[in-house]
């Protein structure tokens, strides 16, 4: 699989990476409802076994959760090591309430948790998940990132979720790596100034939710939609619910229009869909069974003509 520099870092990773999100599995405000911990392993290990080089966790991630399966991954495989991206500023308490911090020494107690619950010594790269509402504030966190990059903690450091105004202020006080921010068919936002920000600067682009978390795979119905349990986050999210669904899921069929002739699914379609645009060097795409890493790996190398672009870009 072709790799791709990530901004101004040494990393060279592969267009689709692995997103352990929904593997930190219920039990929290974020979760995406019960997950198989063995089918979890065997996602990663097929991910790995496809040529994805990449994972990208989060401590949030099922309080902890998804990074302890990460290592445990690690630990039965026996390939190249695939790099490790993680995020801070998501720390919750012993009633398992996630709060937004970062201050200095929450940043740098969650950086040593993560690197405790890997098992490396080193994390690849370090990701603030979300800013704060305090710009001062994010810009303590940010510039404690950098401290940790200095110290040999974190090879390299990036943010997510940022403005506009939130990425310039870092990168004033540190070089970024990388944005992560949310991209697909369904949310652009990011194309009016982000991107074109980030190709201007070098900054490395890894978007998430390429398929919309899940709508647009071709496997998401309105009753499968109707049906999603009160623990899985989607249940609350107007995209999932009408008007928006309707849309949504006529999208979808435009997206299996495009990819059939190819012999690829809507999922894969609508990955490729985010990798065509030149500021973006990877998608983060979640999977929670092998097969679903069969249902999405062919995205990597699929292009995307003009007027398939056009197509699937149409109101």
């Amino acid at each position: 699989m072709q790799t791709r520099r990530l901004g101004n870092s040494d990393l060279h990773i592969t267009p689709v990476g692995f997103g352990a999100w929904a593997i930190g599995g219920a039990g929290w405000q974020y979760g995406w409802g019960a997950q198989d911990d063995r089918q979890s392993l065997a996602a990663i290990r097929r991910a790995l076994e496809s040529g994805i080089n990449w994972i990208d966790t989060a401590a949030a991630y099922g309080l902890g959760h998804s990074e302890e399966l990460v290592a445990a991954a690690l630990g039965q495989w026996s390939g190249p090591r695939p790099y490790i991206f993680t995020k801070c500023g998501m720390p919750w308490n012993e009633r398992r309430e996630i709060s937004c911090s970062l201050r200095a020494n929450s940043v740098r107690g969650e950086c040593e948790k993560s690197l405790r619950r890997l098992g490396v010594e080193v994390i690849d790269l370090y990701q603030i998940h979300w800013p704060t509402n305090d710009l001062a504030e994010t810009e303590e966190g940010w510039a404690t990132l950098a401290k940790l990059q200095a110290e040999g903690k974190v090879r390299w450091i990036g943010v997510s979720n940022f403005s506009l105004q939130e990425l310039k202020k870092a990168q004033a006080i540190a070089r970024v790596t990388s944005l992560q921010p949310p991209y697909s068919l369904i949310r652009r936002e990011i194309e009016a100034q982000l991107l074109p920000f980030c190709q201007q600067q070098g900054l490395g682009v890894i978007v998430y939710s390429p398929m919309g978390s899940g709508l647009l795979t071709g496997a998401m119905t309105r009753q499968r939609a109707a049906a999603l349990p009160a623990d899985d986050w989607r249940s609350r999210k107007p995209d999932f619910q009408e008007p928006a669904l309707s849309k949504n899921l006529a999208l979808v069929e435009r997206l299996r229009a495009v990819g059939a002739p190819h012999g690829r699914s809507p999922g894969e379609t609508a990955i490729a869909w985010t990798l065509r645009h030149p500021a973006v060097t990877g998608a983060i795409v979640g999977t929670r069974s092998p097969a679903q890493v069969e249902g999405i790996i062919g995205a990597a190398e699929f292009r995307l003509d003009q007027a398939e672009i056009a197509e699937l870009e149409k109101e």
